[in-house]
């Protein structure tokens, strides 16, 4: 008896339908074809002792399973449960009716349990796409694979149940998810808050800045001036994720398997911080079975690089292109994986070794040169992708007891969240443009026109600071992104001016 059913495989953010075709017939082997990898093989053990805990048999027959289509590599645990199904139908154990409507995924354990699968959301989508009836799978998994509607999401605990809805033995309710609803009201619920920063107002209005215009950000200050901490802050002023984001953000972190058990839909905007000793594959993405990497997962949202020139050459390099194309492209032999990378680049950094080059009470102890040599850690060419520039000076004492309370996210993400309509309707024909800080130069040149008393001041600050070329589009930029947030059609020479202090790493000398 032929019997067929279906699981699926996810390849980058999408997934495609596997169909597993399971035949019983006279004779003795069981034979497992498709290019299965390693983990889908040794399945056969795991479907046997399960099957026996539960007193049903593994056929002492000739068994063929086949993986379609076949020129693709099947990789991973998650076949188990679509596997087992196959068998008990092809010999008559359970009803095969119910078998085919259904995608089933899940790895098992020896005693029956299931045990939850990666990338469950992507998988779902392309169930719905392909018109299944529904998805059986774990029920640590069915949270998130709820999140898709016009589906019936069927969790399962143990094989047992599994067998006992396909044998309609057993009625269980489809997982139900006001996916609307949910979004709503866990939309921007942030565990940090400005309103927790005393001092610093010229880096929170940096960070303003930065977040209004989608601008990438550096700071550079002594330890302890607060750079992590008003970092961290920065996804709590950022305009609220939509619906669209959310799902395209809770893909990629499925297809990672970085949500947890119970969660589902992400309602906050990321923010990612790996440690300076991360390689670069780590960072952008790839290995034997491509994964998202750190930049693809603080897709709309942020990534945090701490002490930036103790990362490793090579792997800031291999930002350079995510940064400006906004996504990465891992190739392999035989396919091309695309992962979406559109985050806002924060770091921060010591001026010195020391950590004192510029400090207003402690000396730096740093040698000739030296300093220098550790501002040229970081390549110019990943500087050129940082639009702002900020100089983190120490809280005073009197700032840090102070009892006059600090302006709270909320205040600040209402001045972001409308500067970005203005820049929505600005970009409304350019599909690929969100915010100024994607403007390509020739946009630039038409879009951040200044008059001739902006031009003198520009000029005379290039010569007199020893700004360098690259810094003029930047300034642009940003001073477009100022006009915006004081709601100014034009850019006025007060808002270039504040543009052009946010460049301190291109000033000439500035280490020397």
């Amino acid at each position: 008896m032929l019997i067929k059913t279906f699981g699926s495989a996810v390849q980058g953010v999408n997934a495609y339908t596997i169909t597993v075709e399971v035949s019983v017939s006279a004779g003795t082997k069981y034979f497992l074809v498709g290019l299965p990898d390693n983990a889908v093989k040794e399945g056969e053990q795991r479907i046997e002792a399960a099957l026996k805990h539960y007193h049903y048999k593994m056929p002492r027959q000739k068994v063929v399973i086949n993986m379609a289509p076949a020129d693709i590599r099947k990789e991973g645990s998650s076949y188990d449960l679509t596997i087992a199904m196959g068998i008990l139908a092809a010999s008559g154990q359970i009803a095969s009716d119910k078998v085919a409507q259904y995608m089933i995924m899940g790895e098992l354990s020896l005693d029956g349990e299931l045990r939850p699968i990666k990338g469950v959301l992507p998988i779902a989508i392309q169930a719905r796409k392909e018109g299944f009836k529904g998805i059986m799978l774990p029920a640590q998994n069915a949270n998130e694979a709820a999140i898709v509607n016009n589906l019936d999401v069927i969790p399962v605990r143990t094989i047992q149940e599994a067998i006992d809805f396909l044998d309609n033995r057993l009625e269980i309710e489809p997982m139900v998810v006001n996916t609307r609803e949910m979004f709503q009201n866990q939309v921007d619920q942030y565990a940090a808050d400005f309103a927790d920063v005393q001092g610093q107002e010229n880096i929170k209005r940096a960070l303003e800045i930065a977040a209004a215009g989608g601008h990438n950000l550096i700071m550079i200050g002594p330890p302890g001036a607060g750079k992590t901490m008003l970092a961290k802050r920065l996804p709590s002023i950022l305009p609220p994720l939509s619906m669209h984001e959310a799902l395209e953000t809770t893909k990629i972190h499925s297809v990672a398997g970085k949500l947890g058990e119970a969660s589902s839909l992400l309602t906050t905007r990321p923010y990612r911080s790996p440690h300076h000793t991360i390689s670069d594959v780590a960072l952008v993405g790839g290995g034997g079975v491509p994964q998202p990497g750190e930049i693809s997962l603080s897709h709309n949202g942020v990534l945090f690089l701490d002490e930036l020139p103790e990362f490793k050459r090579t792997v800031l390099e291999v930002m350079r292109q995510p940064l400006e194309e906004r996504r990465v492209t891992i190739s392999r032999a035989k396919t091309s994986i695309e992962f979406p990378a559109n985050f806002m680049l924060v770091a921060s950094m010591n001026p010195c070794p020391c950590g004192f080059y510029n400090h207003p009470e402690k000396e730096c102890v740093c040698g000739p040169g030296v300093v220098q040599r550790y501002l040229n850690k970081v390549s110019g060419p990943l500087l050129d992708r940082i639009d702002l520039h900020v100089e983190v000076t120490p809280v005073t004492f009197d700032e840090m007891t102070a009892t006059r309370k600090s302006e709270d996210s909320t205040t600040v993400r209402e001045r972001v969240v409308k500067a970005r309509d203005v820049q929505q309707d600005r970009f409304k024909d350019f599909p690929q443009i969100h915010s100024n800080a994607m403007m390509p130069s020739q946009m630039v040149k038409d879009i951040c026109q200044i008059n001739e008393a902006g031009r003198t001041l520009l000029k005379t600050a290039m010569e007199r600071l020893g700004l360098s070329a690259r810094a003029y589009d930047r300034i642009l930029k940003v001073s477009r992104t100022i006009a915006d947030l004081a709601d100014s059609p034009e850019i006025k020479i007060e808002h270039l001016a504040e543009a052009i202090q946010y460049r301190s790493l291109d000033r000439e000398g500035w280490a020397a």
